[in-house]
């Protein structure tokens, strides 16, 4: 069970801050739900409390696991399939399991992919989401802006 204040990552959404849980009735179905802040975008997002497990809610990283993260941007490409459906499927479900290093090795692989071949509008889709999602969670980590995390994420990767 997670508290008012704590940071945490919705798979597939980003990082934010549970700002509060409130019961709500929706669909004449009354259940408790986190009332999560995201950072990107001021959004705000209701996660019911029964379904967290499923969901893959889970707290930020720490401070060290950020080393790894810029040692799996920094490091070479993964061998992907050529067949873009293939690769877009393999990406999908790394950026569903809510890991980072699995989200960070997507990132890093489509922003090489791009620099040699270019992306698919699916594939440049994916990559925006997946580095939203990544950038999202280490502003929470390391207390700075999106634009210096995207900048750092670009340098990291050359």
């Amino acid at each position: 069970m997670f508290n008012i204040g704590d940071k945490v990552v919705y798979p597939m959404h980003g990082a934010g801050i549970i700002e509060s849980i409130e019961e709500k009735e929706i669909l004449g179905n009354k259940q408790k739900y986190y009332i999560m802040r995201m950072p990107i975008g001021n959004m705000k997002v209701m996660i019911p409390l029964e379904s967290v497990q499923d969901i893959g809610l889970r707290e930020v990283i720490d401070k060290e696991k950020v080393n790894t993260v810029v040692e799996v941007l920094g490091g070479c490409k993964t061998n992907m399939p050529s067949n873009w459906n293939r690769r877009y499927r393999v990406n999908m479900d790394k950026i569903k399991s809510g890991d980072i290093l699995e989200v960070a090795d997507v990132v890093r692989n489509l922003m090489l992919r791009d620099r040699e071949k270019g992306l698919s509008t699916g594939e440049r889709k994916m990559l925006n989401n997946a580095k939203q999602i990544l950038v999202s969670e280490l502003v929470l980590v390391n207390n700075m802006d999106e634009n210096e995390i995207e900048s750092m994420i670009e340098d990291i990767i050359g």
